[in-house]
């Protein structure tokens, strides 16, 4: 079963994150990494990452901190993911002939089936859905929830 990395989660959840706080005002990188209960720095490279592939754009001075560079409906999870997993993809190189030759292009073909459903999903729909879940649960305290 295709499982998305750790690192892939947290990138995902931190750009719902700044989409739901960032409302006329970026997201400090600390406040963003004690809401997650994470050190910054192991926040601060994602953040980056995510920069330079144009999903967040980072405000410089005392009051910076990130933003969405682009509506929430024109940011899927998919473009999230390959963002982070660019970044730590292994060469096939070291892989015996078995590895590289079959069982690496079957795993490619229900990756792509697995990105294809990915890019079905908005980081809108996910503030929706936290929305929903967080009012309901009383998680939204201290959150302007409005889409």
């Amino acid at each position: 079963m295709p499982r998305l990395s750790d690192k892939s989660l947290l990138a995902i959840a931190a750009v719902v994150d700044v989409a739901l706080h960032a409302r006329g005002t970026p997201v400090a990188a600390k406040a963003l990494a004690a809401r997650h209960e994470l050190p910054p720095r192991h926040l601060e490279p994602v953040l980056q990452a995510l920069v330079h592939a144009g999903v967040l754009k980072g405000v410089r001075g005392p009051r910076g901190g990130y933003e969405l560079a682009r509506e929430r409906r024109r940011i899927t999870v998919a473009e999230v993911v390959r963002v982070v997993e660019s970044e730590a993809e292994d060469a096939l190189g070291n892989f015996p002939p078995i590895v590289r030759d079959v069982v690496q292009p079957a795993v490619a073909e229900a990756e792509r089936t697995f990105e294809a459903a990915l890019e079905a999903v908005t980081v809108e729909e996910l503030c929706r859905k936290a929305t929903q879940d967080g009012a309901r649960r009383g998680l939204a305290e201290g959150i302007d929830f409005t889409i």
